[in-house]
């Protein structure tokens, strides 16, 4: 059934023709086995609404909205458990460069075979989206930085790999810019403060040749002798203390 099947049914004289208008030109179906007009339905016409908004049209991937709705969460998640996550922002090189010389539908195509190389690079955690008109944003929870920049070279190759079918038979090869950084853990930062980092390393990428990475690493932290002092100040000489390569790290016990 198309989204617009049954709308004069619908409860409650709403007027929903042009929602179900919306729904049905972006292909979202409404389960047959739904009555036109009921809760059930009414329901799904509000889910495909609200999925229709957060979507990026051309791509399908998330949209600015969805991703400004993520990063809030995820630096506010960091700040509270810790956990290590990365932002990596990509720029398509050269853009304008293809949309000049073959066109805008051209460049359209471009865009999406570069948004299904950044989503097959990806975990289901992760969170892809198109930020701008060549520019994506990837946000990547639990996320070590030892990993970080295997997993923005790995986007990196596989872009430069790709050839890009465009109208006429032609064949086109693009590269990606990316920068990328860490959110601070345990630290209530904000999400357009990790953006503008990541941003600035993007600029970097770009400015240093294009198809490259560069990623700002966040900094070895130290424990001073205070603050280990504070750690375990509740440890006696009763709480076990299990090996973990790093006993240089907790205070002996004085005899």
């Amino acid at each position: 059934m198309s989204a617009s099947a049954g709308a004069p049914a619908a409860a409650g004289g709403l007027r929903l023709e042009t929602a179900l208008s919306l729904l049905t030109q972006a292909g979202w179906p409404i389960p047959p086995d739904i009555q036109p007009g009921s809760e059930a339905w009414l329901q799904a016409v509000v889910d495909g609404l609200c999925e229709l908004s957060s979507r990026d049209a051309l791509t399908g991937l998330s949209n600015r909205r969805q991703f400004e709705a993520a990063i809030a969460r995820e630096v506010d998640r960091v700040a509270r458990v810790g956990e290590p996550a990365l932002l990596l922002l990509a720029d398509i090189d050269h853009f304008k460069r293809v949309n000049d010389t073959h066109g805008h539908a051209a460049g359209d195509i471009v865009i999406r075979s570069v948004a299904d190389c950044l989503q097959d690079c990806v975990r289901p955690m992760d969170l892809v989206a198109r930020v701008g008109g060549e520019e994506f944003a990837i946000i990547l929870p639990n996320c070590p930085p030892a990993f970080g920049q295997a997993v923005a070279e790995r986007i990196r190759h596989k872009v430069s790999l790709k050839s890009v079918a465009i109208v006429g038979g032609q064949e086109l090869k693009v590269t990606v810019s990316i920068g990328g950084a860490f959110a601070p853990p345990w630290v209530r930062s904000s999400a357009s403060l990790w953006s503008e980092r990541a941003d600035q390393q993007l600029y970097r990428a770009k400015s240093e040749g294009r198809n490259r990475t560069c990623l700002d690493m966040p900094p070895l932290t130290v424990v001073s002798a205070e603050e280990k002092g504070l750690l375990f100040a509740g440890l006696t000489q009763s709480d076990p203390i299990e090996p973990s390569g790093n006993e240089d790290l907790v205070p002996k016990t004085p005899q």
